[in-house]
């Protein structure tokens, strides 16, 4: 097939986040009451890693009132996300679920029977589209928030307890002043292309037949490039030269930035890193096409579009290589 019919543009999951962080102001404590206390603020709720949905028709609505979210029991900790047109938007940790009985929800003391409560995971959320779309990065942003609150409770200098400042958006410790800040992980992931071709890899944990992008964090004192050449020569024994920065994705699982590139591949033959794959070959841009369009004869298959690796996948198929105009 020389000529692919192209293939309609896609959403980045997680990319749209049109809050209004008002940074300058998470160190007003007058402005802040003041802004909890607006009739329109409303909270995004996260017991643990599990965010807490209200039903709406076939959909479920992440937003609580003060009052509503108090049901949930006693916060581990609040922080101020930003302004909807306006509005008001937090994110409130309180204690995981358990679930004693099929028909109700345990948080700490708290029993939750409310048929008009949804309670799922935020891989399901964004996957099948339960909520909004618009509220995706907002609850993305508050999750990573949140869970940097709830693992990082002691000062990492003195093992004093720290506390929330800042709006949430900072953790000081009393004992010896060392102020912590949310933390993001960035990783590299990439496609290495060859021409007409590009190699993606699987792992033992993935669906049987999918394959991906190949990723990996990146270490301190490394650039992004030379992360992506590590990565690609580590798992799969490709050498590469030039990289191409793509885009980049807020992954909330736990806190990750996903920093998306191609990569020109130098060398053909793969020698994986079986501690790190169960498989890497290299995919023609037909294949591509076939695994996107879910045509392919092996009935393979690659993420979805929610991921950052769809979409690299998704370009090569369009465009082949793609580079900054010097590469990195």
């Amino acid at each position: 097939m020389s000529d692919l019919p192209p293939l309609p543009p896609v959403k980045l999951g997680y990319t749209d986040n049109d809050l209004d962080r008002m940074s300058a102001k998470r160190g007003d404590d007058i402005w802040l009451t003041a802004t909890f206390a607006d009739p329109r603020a409303r909270l995004y709720v996260f017991a643990g890693e599990t965010p807490i949905l209200r039903r709406n028709g076939d959909r479920g609505d992440p937003l609580f009132t003060a009052a509503e979210a108090a049901a949930f029991g006693e916060p581990i900790e609040t922080a101020f996300l930003g302004l909807a047109n306006g509005a008001p938007r937090y994110a409130r940790l309180v204690k995981e679920l358990v679930k004693p009985d099929p028909n109700a929800y345990r948080i700490a003391e708290i029993t939750v029977d409310d048929p008009t409560l949804l309670i799922t995971d935020m891989r399901t959320i964004a996957m099948q589209g339960v909520v909004e779309p618009h509220h995706l990065g907002p609850m993305a942003e508050g999750k990573a928030l949140m869970h940097w609150h709830a693992s990082h409770r002691h000062c990492g200098r003195c093992g004093g307890v720290t506390e929330a400042k800042q709006a949430g958006w900072r953790r000081d410790c009393p004992s010896c002043g060392a102020q912590n800040f949310p933390r993001t992980d960035p990783v590299v992931i990439m496609l290495p292309v060859d021409g007409d071709r590009c190699l993606m890899g699987r792992q033992r944990r993935f669906p049987p037949g999918m394959y991906s992008a190949l990723a990996g964090f990146l270490e301190p004192g490394e650039t992004v490039a030379d992360a992506v050449r590590r990565e690609i020569m580590e798992e799969a024994g490709i050498k590469v030269g030039r990289v191409g920065y793509l885009f980049d994705q807020p992954w909330p699982y736990p806190a990750s930035l996903m920093i998306g590139c191609h990569a020109e591949a130098l060398s053909r033959d793969i020698e994986i890193d079986t501690e790190e794959l169960e498989d890497a070959r290299w995919f023609t841009r037909e294949e591509c096409w076939q695994i996107l369009t879910r045509q392919h004869p092996e009935r393979l298959s690659c993420p979805p579009p929610l991921a950052i690796a769809h979409h690299l996948i998704r370009s090569f198929v369009n465009g082949g290589l793609r580079l900054s105009p010097d590469g990195f």
